[in-house]
């Protein structure tokens, strides 16, 4: 594999990542920011003041866990341009879909009983 391969990186990857409080669940969004802390959006997890807790049960901030990047698409920055639009969606837009779709297929299915 070259190096060029190696260094290219996904969108999900590039995105800044999220953080789950391991106590409460609390989910810190660098998006987001935390306004009840004063904390601007788009401030990185790294950056956050060093007494900063979490907002919900006050733990520190070395509780939480990295869980990745969240409501960016998944895959490569010019892969998002092909198929019919669904590669620019989340992960969670892709569920929705899916089982929207599967939802909606049996809902006709079952409609068919209702016909004589």
């Amino acid at each position: 594999m070259s190096e060029q391969a190696k260094a290219e990186k996904t969108i999900a990857e590039k995105a800044p990542a999220s953080y789950e409080c391991s106590n409460c669940g609390y989910i810190y969004e660098p998006a987001k920011g935390d306004a009840s802390k004063n904390v601007a959006p788009n401030t990185r997890f790294e950056d956050l003041p060093s007494d900063w807790r979490c907002p919900v049960c006050g733990v520190k901030h070395t509780q939480f866990i990295n869980i990745g990047a969240r409501n960016v698409a998944s895959g490569f920055e010019e892969n998002l341009k092909y198929g019919f639009g669904v590669n620019s969606l989340t992960p969670e837009q892709k569920n929705i879909l899916i089982f929207g779709a599967l939802v909606l297929g049996f809902l006709f299915f079952i409609s068919l009983y209702g016909l004589n």
